[in-house]
């Protein structure tokens, strides 16, 4: 899933792109997670802090009582290299600005010369890529890792350790970590669900599941017997 997360504040305008939100959603059969805000704010600042999603932000440049878009777009920059920014401004001007501030930025586009039709082209087009850059971030004391949720095949307990093993799509690669099951659940996106006391599966990577003789198969031929029929409602649902 791709968030949107719109910095605006003029009324007119921010009206214009949730319209063309609400009209790519409908196009893409997609259910946008959009937020709005009107300036930099501290709950701003924690939608940059989160990782967990990859973001399209799409920001005014001059903010009323605010810092402007382009010092917004710098906070983002300090660790998300991967978010879209688009810049909508009424100062054709301040494009040799962002192009000086190296911010990669996705598009700027000046609010009343074919704003629409620009913007509606430039989101379906980030669409198209597909592009799933979700992570899982695990850092403490004993783990350092990013890894892609695409990647993650499924979650098992050790109970011998008492850590949780994150097994990949990546030569069979695995990594033991000392979370709990539950708390790698709440940091992970709903296409993970458990399928067993001790296992969380992607459910996007399975490809059969014999509830009869408690397994599943994933997409690279895996089997794994742990499927539970206590758990069938939530990995069946959409």
């Amino acid at each position: 899933m791709i968030k949107f997360v719109v910095v605006e504040d003029e009324p007119l305008v921010q009206e214009i792109i949730k319209k063309i939100l609400r009209q790519i959603s409908v196009k893409n059969e997609e259910n946008l997670e959009i937020v709005y805000y009107k300036k930099y704010t501290p709950e701003l600042q924690n939608e940059i802090d989160n990782e967990l999603y990859r973001k399209v932000y799409i920001m005014d440049i001059e903010l009323e009582n605010s810092i402007s878009g382009i010092e917004i777009a710098e906070k983002i920059r300090e660790n998300d290299w991967d978010s879209v920014i688009i810049f909508v401004t009424s100062h054709d001007s301040m494009f040799e600005t962002v192009h000086r501030a190296m911010l990669q930025v996705f598009d700027f586009i000046e609010k009343w010369k074919n704003m629409e039709t620009r913007l509606a082209d430039d989101i379906q087009k980030i669409f198209n890529k597909k592009i799933d850059s979700r992570m899982l971030k695990l850092h403490g004391k004993h783990v350092d890792l990013d890894i892609y949720m695409k990647n993650i095949l499924y979650i098992t307990r050790d109970k011998e350790d008492r850590k949780a093993v994150i097994h990949t799509d990546t030569d069979n690669v695995s990594f033991k970590v000392s979370y709990s099951l539950t708390e790698l659940k709440e940091m992970l996106d709903n296409r993970f669900v458990q399928t067993h006391k001790g296992c969380l599966a992607n459910k996007k990577r399975m490809t059969e599941k014999n509830y009869a003789k408690g397994y599943f198969v994933l997409d690279n031929g895996k089997s794994v017997d742990m499927l539970s029929k206590k758990y069938r409602k939530e990995i069946d649902a959409e």
